[in-house]
């Protein structure tokens, strides 16, 4: 991915939340030299030499079969983002696009029976503990568990590079900065407002 310095991200602990709140990610491999994706949720997991991003995909789609003979599989996990009008800085320019982006780089593997359960046992308690009335592992019958199980294909990716991104305007002088801000909260749409916030998170980190 092309980072220009002043959007490159390098706070691993920062990098890790984001995949964390942003884990619908899209997993791309290829068949034949044609490049092949998928959009996943997924799971940043802590391991002893590292960390891993695990998922599973239906059995029937077959890009599960290139994940294994693949020397290198690449995820992308993206952010909010939003149209940039040069109408909002003081001096003429031309309009951009505001963004924050992920890419991580790996080897993939197939993951057994038992880690594919354990794995979308963690996933599930992630989504569901917090709701009225969780569904959990424990609470899902075996018959159906057992059933789904045959229709899936888990997979682990050994994390081996990090590529971070956060374009939000850092470029630009802080009254052009803060005018931005205030110009995508006045837009009232979901994206504009979450790069406004990013963009009040990356001022922060300043003070």
């Amino acid at each position: 991915m092309y980072i220009p310095k002043q959007f490159k991200v390098t706070n691993v602990e920062e990098i890790q939340a984001f995949i964390q709140e942003h884990a619908f990610g899209t997993l791309v491999t290829t068949k034949k030299g044609r490049p092949i994706a998928t959009h996943l949720p997924m799971q940043l997991v802590k391991e002893e030499e590292g960390y891993a991003i695990t998922g599973h995909m239906a059995y029937g789609n077959p890009q599960w079969r290139t994940l294994e003979a693949a020397e290198e599989v690449l995820v992308m996990f993206q952010g909010p983002h939003a149209y940039i009008s040069s109408s909002w800085y003081s001096q003429e320019n031309v309009p951009t696009w505001n963004y924050q982006a992920v890419h991580v780089y790996g080897k993939a593997a197939i993951l057994t029976e038992e880690a594919l359960k354990q794995d979308l046992t963690a996933l599930l308690q992630t989504h569901e503990k917090h709701r009225d009335n969780p569904v959990l592992w424990d609470t899902l019958s075996p018959q159906l568990l057992e059933k789904e199980l045959k229709g899936i294909v888990g997979f682990k990716i050994a994390v081996q590079e990090v590529q971070a991104a956060y374009k939000l305007s850092q470029n630009r002088e802080e009254a052009d900065y803060r005018h931005i801000m205030k110009k995508l909260n006045d837009e009232q749409a979901v994206h504009a407002s979450h790069v406004a916030e990013a963009m009040e998170k990356e001022l922060n980190k300043k003070k």
